[in-house]
């Protein structure tokens, strides 16, 4: 049988391809270890939040599917499609649930970390980086999982391969599409999403609402080109489905039918008529069987509730009585050599961010023109600020604006880490790797472009400012506002690991941004500020330490005039707002300043040190928050 390179928008895809002479895709892909993949009695029991009671989401389910299989879990809302999913793919340490029962593969009880190198996952919401063109996205993924004896030219072979027999080698190069440069179409971006987990070589595959968002067409196509790959190369596929076409409906080999967490139907689709025939609910002709079964277990909108619902319960009754008894045939696993580059994780990931943050705008381009526009705005509301005594306090006000507003603009940085936050969990929980090559190459990608934006933000405050004219001056400055940034930036990492939704995550960082201003010295000095935020949150206030470094490198060798007075003998008197050892020649010595704000000289040191130290320990919290969330699974 020949694949299709792109299909026509119904039937099954044009022959352009022939997988079966692939050597590539037959070699990697074809299952001859995995037989069955089964399960008996799955039960999971949930508490009730009011009532404080158990009761069970999932009763007493059984299944069973052979290699070359797709097995469909349909359902209405609710009826715990995406749950048996999860409970078959072991992704259950985020239910919070009594889970009882067996997952057998090859009539034989797996663990977690067995089933990640048999199985992947393909989850509801295509968690795809959309800089990246459709080959970068499966290579990419392909040097993270493929063992290290693999040749370059091996794996190109595979991904070409990929491509070609889901019907995308048009789109080859075409970028996946961002918010703001459109790319593929939807029903490519799931075909791309299955492609990009079987480079991985899974025996197993699990789909959680493969057709989610798309029209029957777009529908039809993905499923199509799954069925072709799974039958052609005995790979196990379960997925979870909801509303199918008639078209579809019929792709499957086996349909698992659920409502109320109870199973309604086991079986081929094509024989679902006679058995609901035989128990009494025909179904119509000319009707798509998968609309009326729905329609027929679903009591949510039933005007008769209690009929609808003893219907329901008289339809799985008979169904688990029929189907409690499944073949679970016992073979030995075979899971071959877990090879994987673990050196060179941190380096694939560093390079597929640095093509992500060039190509997309949002992840450095907007920051940047961001930042430079603050510089902008800065550089001229404190336009050259002359060395007399009444720019003392807008000096301050500046060093303070410069250092709180670039902290508090890395909330900028909120949805380009989300994203990358997003793919992380599922490569994770795939077994790809965990929280720390994620989070170093996170960090090293990082570290360049906060360096760049520092330096065009200084160049242009710096000067337009007019803050102390020495070389060495405008590099501490530099200095100071680049850790500012990290340290930020550090932030935003820690509370978006532990609280992955957008408009949280923004409005802790910003929250956090507001109080370091607030306690760093400036709006409420050390010596006035209350006992209690000083000694809890002004010393790991890392604005506090950036605003006293500054303050010294502007202050501790300038001087200042002070203001003139006409004097009754016609002379010239002097008001100096800041008394130091020169007032009597008019004079103000930055270090008066400093005194009159309780800043220490001779500290730059050990305060660069408490930044570093800052910076290090909340990554390491970020690491911690995702180690936890994973429980360490993957390395």
């Amino acid at each position: 049988m020949r694949l299709a390179g792109m299909g026509s928008t119904f039937g099954p895809p044009k022959e352009d391809f022939d997988v079966e002479l692939n050597p590539e895709i037959r070699s990697h892909l074809t299952n001859n270890s995995i037989q069955s993949l089964s399960w008996r009695n799955i039960t999971v029991t949930v508490k009730d939040r009011s009532s404080k009671r158990h009761f069970p989401i999932l009763s007493s389910c059984n299944g069973h599917v052979e290699a070359g299989e797709i097995l469909a879990i349909m359902g209405p809302s609710g009826s715990s499609k995406t749950t048996l999913l999860n409970v078959l793919a072991h992704r259950t340490g985020s239910m919070g649930a009594q889970i009882n029962g067996d997952v057998l593969v090859n009539g034989k009880t797996t663990d977690l970390k067995t089933l990640r190198c048999l199985s992947s996952y393909v989850e509801q919401e295509d968690a795809l980086i959309g800089s990246l063109m459709v080959k970068e996205t499966i290579d990419f993924t392909a040097k993270l999982a493929m063992p290290s004896f693999v040749s370059r030219r091996e794996r190109l072979g595979r991904v070409n391969g990929l491509i070609r027999a889901f019907g995308i080698q048009e789109q080859a190069n075409s970028l996946v599409g961002t918010p703001i440069r459109k790319g593929i179409s939807g029903g490519q971006k799931r075909r791309l999403s299955v492609a990009n987990q079987l480079v991985t070589d899974p025996k197993i595959v699990f789909l959680d609402e493969p057709t989610s968002g798309l029209d029957s067409a777009a529908s039809y196509e993905v499923m199509s080109y799954i069925k072709t790959i799974a039958s052609k190369h005995r790979l196990i596929v379960v997925a979870s489905i909801h509303q199918p076409s008639t078209n579809t409906f019929h792709l499957f080999d086996k349909l698992l039918l659920l409502s109320g967490g109870r199973t309604c139907y086991y079986g081929p689709p094509g024989e679902a008529h006679r058995y609901f025939d035989n128990i009494g609910h025909t179904v119509p002709v000319h009707t798509n069987p998968a609309e009326y079964l729905l329609d027929l277990v679903n009591i949510d909108f039933a005007q008769d509730r209690t009929k609808a619902d003893a219907i329901r319960n008289r339809i799985s009754r008979v169904a688990e009585e029929t189907y409690k008894r499944l073949p679970s045939p016992s073979r030995e696993l075979f899971l071959g050599n877990d090879a994987r580059k673990k050196l060179s994780v941190p380096f694939t990931l560093l390079h597929r961010s640095f093509i992500k943050s060039y190509r997309d705008i949002i992840a450095y381009g907007i920051r940047l023109a961001m930042y430079i526009g603050l510089a902008i705005m800065m550089g001229t509301v404190f336009f050259r600020l002359p060395a007399t005594q009444s720019a003392i306090q807008p000096f301050i006000n500046a060093i303070f604006f410069g250092g709180a507003f670039m902290s508090f603009m890395a909330v900028a940085y909120v949805p380009s880490y989300l994203e990358d936050h997003a793919l992380y969990i599922k490569e994770r929980a795939n077994g790809l790797y965990g929280p720390s090559s994620f989070l170093i190459a996170n960090f090293f990608i990082g570290v360049p472009y906060l360096f760049l934006i520092t330096v065009l933000f200084s160049v242009t405050t710096y000067f337009l400012s007019n803050f102390r004219l020495d070389s060495v001056a405008f590099w501490k400055w530099v200095m100071w506002l680049f850790l500012d940034l990290l340290a930020a930036e550090s932030l935003v990492v820690l509370v978006s690991n532990a609280v992955p939704i957008f408009v949280v995550s923004l409005a802790i960082t910003a929250f956090a941004n507001g109080l370091w201003m607030c306690v760093g010295g400036f709006l409420v000095p050390l010596g006035t500020l209350n006992a209690f935020w000083k000694y809890v949150f002004h010393y790991i206030d890392y604005q506090a330490y950036v605003f006293q470094g500054m303050m010294v490198n502007e202050f501790e060798q300038r001087i200042y005039d002070c203001a003139d007075l006409p004097a009754a003998d016609n002379g010239t008197q002097f008001q100096c707002a800041y008394p130091s050892d020169l007032a009597s020649q008019g004079k103000i010595r930055g270090t008066a300043v400093l005194e009159a704000y309780g800043i220490s000289r001779g500290k730059e040191g050990m305060w660069v040190g408490i930044l570093i130290s800052i910076v290090v320990v909340l990554r390491l919290m970020g690491w911690g928050v995702l180690w936890l969330k994973g429980k360490g699974k993957a390395t």
